[in-house]
């Protein structure tokens, strides 16, 4: 408890002198709550403390309606007592949107920086795709990607994002997805999911594909065939209007049909200036199983089955959809389809 001046105790029934401030309070920027002991402090606590819960949800009500309207937020202590002119600014926004349904529409400047970060995003990751061999590592991959990054003055978007490790995700065989990239070298008859994305100028740009490793055997090689198939023909329905749930529909039917079953722990997502935002684009299934690595991150098929992604970052427009991380090279074909 911190010493105030003189002022009257706000427990019910007491009128005593408080000298006394809830230290919470004078965090959260709660003018009074003044006590004259601790005995009635904690005597008033189980309805003090709904003024804390109260404030707090105020707060992030406010902070994630700052970062809709301003594009930003940087002060994570709104109401802190600074005791000088110093400022700390950590880009929060992310975080004090999450949840949130609401859409951001890209202005023309929006969308110019998208077209960019998402052209550097596809280089990276042709770049990547160029290592795929038996015998590499998903480290040495990895660094490539890094200093592909770097040499674009891009930042890779997943290093220490929420103390991920490393500058992408390279899921093997039964990793469903956020494989950390580490030292096991990529064997003959390996499926790689690469997932890259960067950051420049306060946009990220996000994609992955999917590769054979040398020779793979032909379930898997129909397995990969299958999830891009699905991916480009819920993509070829992506226009104003359509529900997102009508894109998952159209995933789970081409999966099924084939034999295979879509994973419904992870979803498609917004993004631009904010890594991960609204909306959240379903694909769903009624046969999935997952589960976690003790690292906190490596999401595998619980029965060891293997499993394939692929993403590309879209711009919706009047009449379609633009495919923004679409490969220059090849018409635009993944990489697999010169491995079959």
């Amino acid at each position: 408890m911190a010493a105030v001046e003189t002022r009257e105790c706000e427990t019910d029934g007491c009128s005593s002198e408080a000298k006394l401030q809830c230290p919470t309070c004078i965090k959260l920027g709660i003018q009074g709550s003044y006590f004259c002991s601790q005995e009635c402090f904690k005597g008033s606590w189980a309805t003090h403390k709904l003024l804390h819960k109260k404030a707090k949800e105020d707060k992030n009500r406010d902070e994630a309606k700052n970062c809709v309207e301003n594009d930003t937020n940087t002060d994570p202590w709104p109401g802190y007592r600074y005791t000088g002119k110093l400022r700390p600014h950590y880009p929060l926004s992310e975080q004090s949107l999450k949840g949130t349904s609401q859409i951001k529409i890209l202005t023309p400047e929006d969308i110019e920086g998208m077209r960019v970060v998402c052209k550097l995003a596809r280089e990276v990751l042709d770049i990547a795709a160029l290592m795929v061999k038996p015998g590499v590592t998903t480290e040495e991959i990895d660094h490539a990607v890094h200093l592909a990054c770097t040499a674009r003055n891009c930042y890779p978007s997943p290093l220490n994002y929420y103390n991920f490790p490393k500058s992408c995700c390279t899921s093997v065989n039964e990793v469903i997805c956020h494989g950390i990239p580490d030292r096991r070298p990529l064997q003959e008859g390996d499926i790689l999911n690469v997932d890259i994305t960067v950051y420049r100028n306060g946009y990220h740009g996000d994609l992955n594909e999917t590769f054979f490793v040398g020779e793979v055997e032909e379930g898997a090689k129909k397995l990969v065939q299958t999830t891009y198939e699905c991916l480009m023909q819920s993509i070829d329905s992506v226009k104003p209007g359509v529900r997102y749930r009508e894109l998952g529909n159209i995933i789970q039917k081409h999966a099924q049909a084939n034999g295979f079953s879509v994973v419904r722990s992870y979803c498609g997502h917004g993004i631009h200036k904010l890594f991960h935002t609204a909306p959240n684009v379903p694909h769903y299934a009624s046969g999935w199983q997952d589960e976690t690595w003790p690292d906190g991150w490596t999401a595998v098929t619980r029965d060891g089955k293997r499993s394939a992604q692929f993403e590309h970052t879209l711009l919706v427009t009047e009449t379609g959809c633009e495919i923004l991380t679409r490969r220059f090279e090849d018409n635009g074909r993944p990489h697999f389809m010169n491995q079959i």
